[in-house]
Parts: structure tokens; C-alpha cells; sequence
């Protein structure tokens, strides 16, 4: 495990490593220049760099977590890759179910293969279900998404990169939105957060803003949150209008 940076979760597990891009919001991706760094560095896990990998030396490592915990899957690779056999993915549901105590957030690009092999899989509680969706384009992820078992549902539209206007969100608990980061990043308007914010209060769905991405990107150059040293600092600032939107849906577990 390793404790994670992101905002919205607590620590890393990642039973599977490597990738390839799917899709446009894939294009500086952070698990591809973060796999090539632990390569340089020597870390074994990575010695094939970005190369997809299975770990069943790691499956068992939710077991030695002392305290439960909020847990983002696979944050440096895709459960749902076609290339991990679905045995595996089992497996690693199989922990899942097997520690309630913990929270797991699984996030996927390829949710064809989600929808497909859903109910081969037992959707405990515990296991929160996301699909990224970085533009118009890509909102069919979210009815992949919607035929799953998961209990919790979630969206990733970080990074946005362009406009969302029409999202069925009837079965979605959770939007999180973030802008990209990096010397390359694509800009994130105000307008395309403004637009997902009010489909989300309509419905009743919790709203989580996580970043502009970028100082330049944030319209409001005294936001208080660019600054580094600020509580609440994430990348580029994230307030929008003064606020900070960091709802989460509602956590509801047996403890074992």
C-alpha cells in the first residue's frame, strides 16, 4: 500500500500495474510517467516499467490494515484491462468482500468489459464502482456503469477537457471533477464545471470539485487554495465561487 496525495482518498493499492491509453484523458497519464520513474529508481514491482502486470503477492495485503480505510484501487493501472484475466479481477474482489471494514474505490476507462463481466463479480457494500469520463464523448461509460451491481456509483471527470451537457446521472452516488495538471495540461472553463455542478445539486448527488489543474486555469486569481501552504491547497487551487465542494457519498459499513 502507500498513502496517497489524492483528495478524495486515503491510501493506494495496486494488485495490477501497466496500462496502455484509451481514450483522450489518458494522453499524460501520471501512472505511465510515475511506473518509468519507479523503473529508474530500481523498484522491482516496476521492472517492466508500463507494461501491464498482475501481482498475487499483493492480493493479501488488505488483511494487515490494522484500521479501516478509504482505498483507491489500482491508482497505476485498470482493474478492467483485457489483458488481466478475469480470474484475477475475482480474486481481487474476493479480498474486497472478505474485509468490509475497508472502502474500496475501483475506477475504470474500459467499461465495456465492466458491464460484461459484472455479474460474475460480488458487489459488496465496501466496493464503490467508478468509471472515468473525460468529455462528451465518453458519457456512455456512464450506462456501462449503470448495469453494474456496485451499491455505490461513481464518476471521475478529471481530467475535463471538454465539455458534459447531457449525463444520466439516475444511478450515480458521486461526481468528482478536476481539472489536469502538468506543464502540458489542456485548460479546464469554468462554464464546463458550472454545467456538471448544477446536474449534480438537481439530483441530489454528492459534488466533489478537486482541482483547477492549473493556476492560470482559475478564474479567480485570489482564491486562497493555490497557495501550497493553504489547508485545502490542491493543484491550481478548488474553490469555484468561493466555495470548496467536497461532498462525499455516505459511508455505510459492518465492521468485522
Amino acid at each position: 500500500m502507500a498513502q496517497s496525495n489524492i483528495e478524495w482518498t486515503e491510501l493506494t493499492w495496486n494488485p495490477v500495474t501497466g496500462c496502455n491509453k484509451v481514450s483522450p484523458g489518458c494522453k499524460f497519464c501520471y501512472a505511465e510517467i510515475m511506473s518509468k520513474r519507479l523503473k529508474s529508481m530500481g523498484i522491482e514491482k516496476y521492472a517492466n516499467g508500463f507494461k501491464l502486470r498482475t501481482h498475487p503477492e499483493y492480493l493479501n495485503t488488505p488483511f494487515t490494515w490494522k484500521k479501516p480505510k478509504v482505498v483507491f484501487v489500482n491508482s497505476m493501472s485498470d482493474l478492467f484491462h483485457d489483458d488481466v484475466p478475469l480470474e484475477f479481477i475475482q480474486a481481487v474482489f474476493k479480498v474486497m468482500n472478505a474485509t468490509p471494514q475497508h472502502t474500496y474505490q475501483v475506477l475504470t476507462k474500459r467499461s465495456e468489459r465492466l458491464a460484461l463481466i459484472s455479474k460474475q463479480l460480488n458487489w459488496s457494500a465496501n466496493i464503490w464502482m467508478g468509471v472515468s469520463v473525460e468529455n462528451q464523448a465518453y458519457t456512455y461509460r456512464i450506462d456501462d456503469l449503470s448495469k453494474t451491481g456496485a451499491k455505490t456509483k461513481f464518476l471521475s471527470i478529471e481530467p475535463l477537457i471538454g465539455s458534459i451537457d447531457k449525463m444520466n446521472l439516475s444511478k450515480i452516488n458521486w461526481v468528482i471533477v478536476g481539472g489536469e495538471s502538468g506543464h502540458k495540461a489542456r485548460p479546464l472553463k469554468k462554464e464546463w464545471v458550472d454545467t456538471i455542478k448544477v446536474l449534480c445539486q438537481k439530483q441530489n448527488i454528492a459534488f466533489f470539485f478537486k482541482q483547477w489543474g492549473k493556476p492560470k486555469f482559475n478564474i479567480d486569481q485570489t482564491d486562497p487554495t493555490i497557495d501550497s501552504d493553504h489547508p485545502e491547497h490542491a493543484k491550481g487551487g478548488c474553490q469555484l465561487d468561493g466555495q470548496i465542494y467536497r461532498q462525499m457519498p455516505l459511508i455505510s459499513l459492518t465492521v468485522v
